[in-house]
């Protein structure tokens, strides 16, 4: 069995990278690279996941060539840069999100700039339900790289990839409303509505709304991660938020 099964969270997994810091940075002092990689490998087990998703977001809209990059070009090269920059890491709760950073560097470099056209944000209000549910069939059947990934990504060491209403729903105000989808949806019908609405969003409101729900990072780690103020993640983790409940409400809270 895998060692990475025993982790059933994403904090537990955490802690897990946070307890192989000491050791690691004995191998680099010693120039045991081999020690060091093999180890390394283990802790990159979310990051790869991450890298990964990027690629595929990427390729699925035109903002990496295809055909030019391997998602194990981006892990081969995240290999040998943090061998060579691990002195950066100050302490063994740094060392995950550290990681995080520099892949998200690296795919930074590679990745075209998004010109993200905000007509979908300007009209969330607007769609109709008929409209929506054609938003999806869209989505679903034009080979969008996002959820051909999906999965691939499947891992049993780690829990399935779902986003759950408590990561879009923060205030009290709203369970009631939560329980209605909860019932009357389901968590596969959910969890394709949120897709949907995130591969629609701004690259730096997705990728921040991710890390604090698929990885579980807070915003201080995620404003490292992402070389952004605490402030400006703020603002795109709040703005991903309110977008994808406008987008529930507008969907399944009224009938037009």
């Amino acid at each position: 069995m895998d060692t990475l099964e025993y982790y059933e969270s994403k904090k537990d997994f955490n802690v897990f990278v946070a307890s192989t810091f000491s050791d690691l940075l004995k191998y680099r002092q010693k120039g045991k690279q081999s020690l060091f990689n093999n180890l390394l490998f283990k802790d990159l087990h979310q990051v790869k996941r991450y890298i990964k998703k990027r690629v595929a977001t990427a390729l699925s809209k035109g903002n990496l060539p295809k055909g030019k990059y391997k998602v194990d070009d981006f892990i081969d090269q995240l290999f040998i840069t943090v061998y060579d920059n691990f002195n950066e890491v100050a302490t063994k709760e740094d060392l995950h999100p550290w990681l995080f950073k520099k892949a998200n560097g690296l795919l930074e470099d590679s990745i075209m700039e998004e010109e993200f056209d905000d007509y979908f944000l300007k009209n969330i209000d607007d769609y109709s339900k008929p409209e929506w549910d054609e938003m999806e069939e869209k989505f679903s059947t034009d080979g969008d790289g996002d959820l051909v990934m999906l999965d691939e990504l499947d891992d049993i060491s780690l829990p399935k990839n779902d986003y759950v209403l408590n990561h879009v729903f923060i205030e009290d105000d709203k369970k009631e409303f939560m329980e209605k989808l909860d019932r009357e949806l389901g968590e596969e019908s959910i969890r394709k509505h949120t897709h949907m609405i995130l591969h629609f969003l701004p690259l730096p409101m997705r990728t921040v709304f991710e890390l604090a729900t698929e990885y579980e990072f807070s915003v201080n780690q995620i404003a490292m991660i992402r070389n952004q103020s605490v402030k400006e993640v703020k603002k795109l983790l709040d703005n991903a938020r309110k977008t994808l409940e406008a987008s529930l409400f507008n969907r399944y809270g009224t009938q037009k």
